[in-house]
């Protein structure tokens, strides 16, 4: 299990996912605390580096932010899975649009929430109904008005397609396939919702619909196969969480 930390300002709902984690066999939870402030103090004092997962209530009680909480967090260098009773949606969605990773309910089993975190820990994307809930209907989840190619260059692109494999399926130049891929960063940052790395494009593309888990799971595979064929390896040594220069 991964290195976690636990923020919400009940004593009382830490111990129990503490509790939760141990009988998992995750005895890695490394902070908990009530406030986000509390932990990077500790992480600069100790020398820690960051953790895997932040589990993150979304109101806590020293008048921080939602967006000011996610944001140190993500830019410390952590995954933000927010933990909370979701009765707040606009909270909700700040938190999404601040960086967290997924949500799941105070409501949800133990056992769920502690495969939330492992999910999260791998790197993968949480479809849950907290998540869609969150989208559907969600007008401040701004259109960003992509044209028919770039939604299908995104759809292949996100779900797991090199950039070639994109340009090939479409009958595109390579160079084509990268500048829509530019067009729909930049139509992303307009409305707020930047995307600089391909989980950002993934999550973008899963928040418009464009794709589903189990269709990227396939694309997936279908991506490795037209690598292995090409003999193109590019994308293999790509770090999915770190800006990939749109190859």
């Amino acid at each position: 299990m991964s290195r976690i930390v636990l923020i919400d300002d009940h004593e009382s709902v830490r111990l129990g996912l503490e509790a939760a984690c141990e009988r998992a066999g995750a005895k890695d939870v490394v902070f908990s605390g009530s406030t986000v402030s509390s932990y990077l103090e500790w992480r600069a004092a100790s020398g820690e580096p960051p953790a895997d997962v932040v589990v993150l209530d979304l109101t806590l009680g020293d008048g921080a932010t939602v967006t000011e909480n996610v944001s140190r967090i993500v830019a410390d260098g952590s995954a933000v899975l927010i933990h909370s009773v979701a009765d707040r949606p606009t909270a909700v969605r700040e938190a999404l649009t601040a960086g967290a990773a997924g949500i799941i309910s105070k409501s949800s089993r133990a056992d769920d929430v502690v495969e939330a975190i492992r999910t999260i820990a791998r790197g993968e994307p949480l479809e849950n109904l907290e998540w869609a809930h969150a989208v559907d209907g969600d007008r401040a989840f701004a259109d960003a008005q992509l044209s028919a190619r770039e939604r299908d260059v995104l759809r292949l692109y996100a779900a797991g397609l090199p950039l070639k494999a994109v340009a090939e399926r479409l009958g595109v130049a390579y160079s084509t396939a990268k500048e829509n891929i530019t067009r729909v960063r930049v139509k992303y940052v307009e409305v707020g919702r930047p995307a600089p790395t391909k989980i950002d494009l993934l999550h973008r593309a899963m928040e418009d619909g464009l794709v589903g888990a189990e269709r990227s799971e396939r694309s997936e595979r279908a991506g490795r196969a037209e690598r292995t064929r090409s003999g193109d390896h590019t994308d293999r040594a790509e770090p999915s969480g770190r800006p990939d220069d749109a190859r």
